[in-house]
């Protein structure tokens, strides 16, 4: 189930708000465990076993890590059965088919027969759950979080449909106390319902045309200098305002069932350099992988030069978080690149000595050019667009076809005005967090349009749903 559907709006939603009200307290969590579970089990039942199990494990681990008869080498080991548990349903259902053709690509290469690979469905939203609880079960082990005594409790965190199937990373040290008592205001719910008519818009309006206009691009494969940097313009902005929206409508969602979500994005392309760029892009991630990736490999404790070689190895992993594809790992080393070096001028970009918006201008190209591998199907293709980037390109025959698309009156149109929400500085966080009547009446317009344009429209499902 998606949010970007008349079944989810229409009925889903509705019914799971007005039971939920009306149950009592402590009716309400196991209510929205088991919608949770309809609400994931749509695409696909048996989805649900695997975030049970995961559910189960985590629990367990944690409720034994808080025994204060266990001893700290078993307190370890419950710690190495979660993180095993959970990265081994990721190699499974993630990589598997990554490591099959590699293997198989190594053997053809010395003259020896592939063999048949194994077909295996991604379940989604793994990765968000996954690393969900086992931020859990990190942070007892840490004692940096208090062990969760009920287990309905801990099924509503890591079930909790608003944010399960992409984000943001919801670590639970930060909806503890939420979880075990929280209020409900009629300020929260209209903050949340302003904050999830506005995620909507920036999807069905922003998104899903940006990207019509990037397909014909990457479509052509090489296509014209002017049509390859507006298509990869036209992946920037869908992909932020398609996972941005998302996130908005998750926590939106989250405050009209009185929780809080932390914000996840903050107008990111504003960035003056790399640094700065993952502080305000996929904002749960990037902390996620700070503090439970960067940090225990040494931070910067060790020296400049592992340092970089930190930085360097947490984007590389990161980036293949985001895929099971060699291109993912090019686009998180090309990023861990740049953060290194940007940390051994201290942290500055090499173009910091211009004024504020060229830095803004240089860093959105770098982050336009590194989106390229993660949009390009193959590394092969990555290296043809950026060659039509640069003017490099063939241009065959369909390049025509992408150019009248990219660059039609219509798509210059999208283009510019997502170009001017994505570099405001105020955005629909800011907008819904004191709600004012013209933002309310504008939110309400948008909405409507696109609920309407939402039934002209091809199913599109939400990018990192793939992730």
């Amino acid at each position: 189930m998606v949010f970007t559907s008349h079944f989810f709006l229409f009925y889903f939603l509705p019914f799971v708000l007005l039971v939920y009200y009306a149950l009592p307290r402590v009716a309400k969590n196991p209510f929205l465990t088991m919608a949770s579970y309809v609400f994931y089990g749509w695409w696909k039942p048996w989805f649900v076993s695997l975030m049970l199990v995961s559910t189960v494990v985590d629990y367990a681990s944690g409720r034994y890590m808080s025994d204060p008869k266990v001893s700290d080498q078993r307190r370890k080991l419950a710690l190495v059965i979660s993180m095993c548990s959970n990265l081994g349903l990721l190699a499974v259902f993630k990589y598997a088919m990554l490591a099959q053709n590699t293997l198989n690509d190594i053997l053809l290469a010395v003259g020896q027969p592939a063999f048949d690979l194994w077909q295996i469905t991604l379940p989604v939203g793994i990765s968000f759950y996954t690393f969900q609880t086992m931020s859990y079960t990190i942070d007892v082990y840490r004692r940096e979080a208090q062990p969760v005594r009920s287990f309905a409790d801990f099924a509503c965190f890591v079930a909790l449909f608003p944010q399960l199937v992409a984000g943001p990373i919801v670590r639970y040290n930060t909806i503890a106390e939420q979880l075990a008592t929280r209020t409900h205001t009629l300020a929260q719910f209209s903050s949340g319902t302003l904050l999830f008519m506005l995620g909507f818009a920036k999807k069905i309006l922003l998104a899903n045309p940006l990207g019509t206009l990037a397909d014909a691009a990457f479509a052509s494969q090489s296509p014209p200098v002017l049509t390859a940097w507006a298509g990869i313009a036209a992946y920037a902005f869908q992909i932020y305002f398609d996972f941005s929206g998302y996130s908005d409508m998750a926590v939106g969602l989250g405050r009209m069932l009185g929780f809080e979500f932390l914000k996840n994005f903050d107008s990111p392309y504003r960035s003056r350099s790399i640094t700065e760029f993952w502080r305000r892009w996929h904002i749960s991630l990037s902390t996620f992988l700070r503090d439970y990736l960067y940090i225990p490999l040494g931070g910067n404790r060790l020296g400049p030069r592992r340092t970089y070689i930190n930085l360097a190895l947490t984007m590389l992993l990161g980036g293949l978080w985001h895929g099971a594809a060699w291109q993912f790992v090019v686009w998180g080393g090309l990023h861990g690149a740049f953060l290194a070096f940007e940390r051994w001028r201290g942290k500055r970009s090499p173009y910091d000595f211009l004024p504020g918006a060229l830095q803004t201008a240089f860093t959105f190209v770098l982050v336009l050019l590194i989106w390229v591998p993660f949009r390009a199907p193959t590394l092969t293709a990555t290296v043809h667009y950026w060659s039509a980037m640069l003017g490099l390109g063939a241009h065959p025959p369909q390049t025509c076809i992408a150019s009248g698309v990219v660059l039609s009156g219509n798509g210059l149109i999208v283009l510019a005005t997502a170009a001017v929400v994505a570099f405001q500085k105020r955005q629909a966080w800011d907008l819904a967090l004191r709600p004012h009547w013209p933002v309310a009446v504008l939110s309400l317009g948008l909405f409507a349009l696109a609920v309407a344009a939402m039934f002209a429209q091809a199913f599109n499902p939400f990018l990192y749903f793939q992730f």
